[in-house]
């Protein structure tokens, strides 16, 4: 029976989705329940757990925290969140550590469901693997390479570490030196696979990395002072001597390979208190054969160009297209987007530049149409997913090609949502015409005439808006007039249905009655004996 932990600081939404789940997979789960996540957090130490369902806005240790902390973890569950339309930064940031999907609130049943049946398919597969490759690795047990790698990733995910618990850390997993900066030279290095290539564990990742390395370098890989573990974007991280790195990465990604493959290494560094800067070197490197559309090649950050601030973000035309989205002139938008996006530019500036195009551009275009148009607009999160970082991609072409796709999505959402608006302000004018001249004659021919929108779509969006066809919004508005008239004045009920707008008293009656549930005369009465 597999562990499924629900977090949530609301007590009836724990055992509510715990109860959907019960009823649905009876058997198949042993359920845990937390209300924050330091609670969460325990009861994962303590018992672990396969799924993680958890709320994103908690006190003391929120959701996103509970994440960060769970990808430390050697072994690490599936982690659902629980999110509202409103909490879209915060899904956004759950994406980047590691969360396997998302549930809107409320929840609906059949999307938790779904989302259970994905996770044990996912569940399957990482079961399947571990019998097909038992988690051996020839430099040691699975168990140990968890280990380090958890420790490893411990130190990447906690900025506000200092150099000596650093060095402590690095120290239990046999990576020591004397912090006086006259160790051992040593590199860091990432090796990173296609996003649908990516393994899912470590173990996977390291059956791969020793097959690519020839037997005579198998020795190396398989040294006490070599570590391989797997960051949060499921790269290989190796930590080794400077030499040993720089070969086995040469060996593992040869020049003129698959582009599929690429690495980069940083600086050589003699200080273990130096192990993030040189993971922050190496992602620089690796990105920028990115930046190059280049594959099969090892790239050290000492050999890339020094690009410092040169090239100017092109932030008026970001505004320009945040702006034209929507107007009809997704031309324009195309035109404006290739000069943002040009490639040589790009290539010039290198991964720096591009990183703060892409963050200004998921800033000031894709988040502002989030925020805007609220509550649907979640749902693009999904495709904002893929674009939202140059990590999901193995060349600068592909982002590009997938940012242009989404900038036209947008284009056609925020124009069908302002269409909307347009109408919403029509139908605002439509009805106060009617409420200005419900004793006319009105029909909707009229009406929808004197807002100039088509006949058949006026009577649609007047329903969605009114949540009454026509007729029958008119007839609420004449009813209301009467009921002040029967009220306020001494008129005679024949002249009141006049004034309202009705044919004749007959109907009139009728209408009154079936509205109010009594006629005209019994309601003046009823209002004479309470007032």
């Amino acid at each position: 029976m597999r562990k499924l932990l629900i977090v949530d600081d609301e007590k009836n939404i724990r055992l509510g989705v715990s109860s959907m789940i019960r009823r649905e997979f009876a058997g198949t789960y042993e359920i845990e329940l937390a209300s924050d996540g330091e609670e969460a957090l325990r009861i994962v130490r303590d018992a672990g757990a396969h799924i993680v369902i958890t709320d994103i806005r908690m006190p003391g240790m929120d959701g996103i925290a509970l994440l960060r902390e769970l990808q430390t973890f050697p072994v690490k569950p599936l982690v659902f969140i629980l999110s509202g339309h409103d909490d879209f930064a915060y899904a956004k940031e759950a994406i980047r550590n590691g969360v396997k999907g998302y549930l809107l609130k409320p929840i609906v049943r059949e999307e938790l469901y779904e989302a259970l049946r994905q996770a044990e398919k996912e569940l399957d597969r990482q079961e399947a693997r571990q019998e097909a490759q038992p988690g051996k690795f020839s430099a040691g047990s699975g168990e140990l390479e968890s280990f380090h790698s958890s420790q490893l990733n411990y130190i990447l995910m906690h900025p506000e570490m200092d150099a000596s618990e650093i060095r402590q850390r690095l120290a239990t997993v046999g990576f020591a030196d004397n912090g006086n900066g006259n160790g051992s030279g040593w590199r860091l290095g990432l090796l990173r696979f296609p996003p649908d290539l990516r393994p899912r564990e470590l173990d996977e990742g390291l059956a791969r990395l020793e097959r690519l390395v020839p037997r005579d370098l198998q020795p190396l890989l398989n040294s006490a002072s070599t570590f391989v573990f797997m960051d949060k974007d499921r790269s290989l991280v190796l930590l080794a001597p400077a030499d040993g790195v720089l070969r086995l990465l040469r060996a593992a990604v040869p020049a003129g390979s698959s582009p599929l493959l690429r690495a980069g290494v940083s600086r050589e560094k003699r200080d273990a208190a130096l192990f993030k800067e040189a993971y922050r070197e190496a992602l620089s490197a690796l990105r920028s054969t990115f930046i190059a559309s280049a594959g099969g090649c090892v790239q050290l950050v000492e050999e890339l160009e020094e690009k410092r601030d040169r090239g100017e973000i092109p932030r008026e035309h970001i505004r320009q297209i945040s702006n034209k989205l929507g107007t009809g002139r997704l031309g324009e938008i195309k035109a404006l987007l290739a000069h943002v996006l040009d490639a040589r530019t790009a290539r010039e500036e290198g991964v720096a530049y591009v990183e703060a195009v892409s963050s200004l551009l998921n800033k000031d275009v894709f988040d502002q149409v989030f925020h805007t148009y609220g509550e649907q607009s979640v749902e693009i999160l999904r495709i904002y997913k893929k674009a939202g970082t140059i990590d999901n991609f193995e060349h600068y072409h592909e982002y590009a090609d997938c940012a242009g796709r989404l900038v036209e999505l947008l284009d056609e959402y925020v124009g069908r949502m302002k269409q909307v608006h347009v109408d919403h302000i029509e139908i605002k004018r439509a009805v106060k015409y009617m409420e200005e001249n419900y004793a006319r004659d009105l029909n909707m021919a009229m009406v929808s005439n004197y807002v100039s929108l088509n006949y058949t779509y006026f009577s649609k969006i007047f329903k969605e808006y009114t949540g009454d066809n026509f007729v029958g919004y008119l007839k609420k508005i004449r009813i209301s007039r009467a009921k002040e008239l029967l009220e306020s004045s001494h008129s005679k009920v024949y002249e009141i249905a006049e004034q309202v707008g009705f044919e004749n008293t007959k109907l009139f009656t009728r209408v009154f009655k079936e509205k109010e549930g009594i006629t005209p005369q019994e309601y003046r009465a009823k209002r004479y004996m309470e007032g």
